[in-house]
């Protein structure tokens, strides 16, 4: 079958452009979100909201090479070479991973949708325990 893939965008201070903007995705086929940000924010965060959830974080990153794994990180895979990117690779498209995907930027100290993962993170430059593209 073929699943539908919506983006939306989310903006906090910075310009955030996210592409595709919506696609139709056959079963099992790889997809790339891109997600860059103009400002040089270090942290930069993937969401979904699916129908009859609030936003829930796929992964999220705090400097170049540095991840972490948020609330729903399964079937995706991320990469920060540069600071201004944060790509999201959807391994293998399947039904449940039909939803709305949102990519945010922010300044470390002014975030507050995910202050309490902050304290979780792993240590800058180390690579945390996301899924990583290599």
């Amino acid at each position: 079958g073929t699943y539908r893939i919506f983006l939306a965008l989310c903006l906090k201070d910075a310009v955030v452009a996210q592409f595709p903007r919506h696609r139709v995705l056959g079963t099992g086929k790889e997809l790339t979100l891109q997600c860059s940000q103009d400002m040089s924010y270090v942290s930069m965060y993937w969401y979904r909201q699916d129908p009859g959830f609030g936003l829930r974080l796929i992964c999220y990153s705090t400097g170049i090479h540095t991840f972490e794994k948020g609330d729903v990180p399964q079937g995706y895979r991320v990469s920060r070479n540069e600071l201004q990117s944060f790509p999201l690779t959807l391994e293998s498209a399947s039904a449940n991973q039909t939803s709305v995907y949102l990519c945010a930027s922010s300044e470390p100290q002014r975030s507050t949708a995910v202050s309490s993962l902050h304290k979780k993170r792993a240590n800058q430059g180390v690579r945390g325990p996301c899924p990583q593209d290599s």
